[in-house]
């Protein structure tokens, strides 16, 4: 079994969000993710989705990229990103899932081998901050704590943890956040993030940091084709 990573879809089949707005680079991302997918991921891999899944702004409109996404081979596991205005309460979301499409909310989730944990993120709160991103920030810490221990209560002996985020946990090499503490706490093997676009490795907050895997998987920084992080 493989564990693939992409995030940052941006799907749009009931919304007029053509992302080649952002760039020529963009024009039939999904076409090629689709390609990519199909080539490499078998039916008993599993495929994290880290945010940003669709442009549309409420559950019905997201519905037809939802199958889209459901009609690909492989498990799915499913994050809420900055831009999910369709994302409802978690028993709604489930509800319109089929049995192989997973959602990380304020849980873990455990297979053979691996516990997956995550929550969104957010903007990381520094001084001047405003009240409504501080709260969120702290919110945000709170539910990776639920997620986390969630996840002890599955793990397993032997079991691997892997922990997404939609935003980056951390920007500044040696910063110290809500998340990080949480993170070199429990010591997950690998941190995956999304949310940054046209960026360069050299600009990207990812790598090894305090003995701590970060990678960050936003779609067109992977060039439009899955991560495989592991293989389980």
């Amino acid at each position: 079994m493989r564990i693939w990573a992409i995030s940052d879809l941006h799907l749009s089949e009931n919304s007029d969000k053509p992302m080649n707005v952002f760039g020529p680079q963009w024009e039939g991302h999904w076409d090629r993710i689709r390609e990519d997918w199909k080539a490499r991921v078998a039916e008993e891999d599993i495929v994290l989705i880290g945010g940003d899944i669709s442009w549309a702004m409420s559950l019905g409109e997201a519905l037809a990229d939802l199958r889209s996404i459901m009609e690909m081979p492989g498990k799915k596991v499913l994050l809420r990103g900055n831009h999910d205005y369709w994302w409802p309460s978690l028993s709604k979301l489930t509800a319109v899932l089929d049995e192989r499409t997973f959602v990380l909310q304020n849980n873990a989730l455990r297979f053979p081998g691996i516990v997956f944990a995550g929550t969104r993120g957010w903007t990381i709160a520094k001084d001047g901050a405003s009240e409504e991103d501080s709260r969120i920030y702290q919110r945000e810490g709170i539910r990776l704590s639920l997620s986390l221990k969630n996840a002890e209560q599955l793990r397993k002996p032997g079991d691997r943890l892997l922990v997404h985020f939609h935003y980056p946990p951390w920007i500044h090499a040696g910063e110290t956040t809500v998340f990080t503490e949480q993170l070199e706490q429990i010591r997950p093997d690998w941190i995956l993030f999304g949310h940054l676009h046209n960026v360069s490795p050299k600009d990207v907050p990812e790598g090894e940091l305090r003995g701590l895997s970060y990678q960050l998987v936003s779609c067109d920084y992977l060039h439009f084709r899955l991560k495989e992080i592991a293989e389980i």
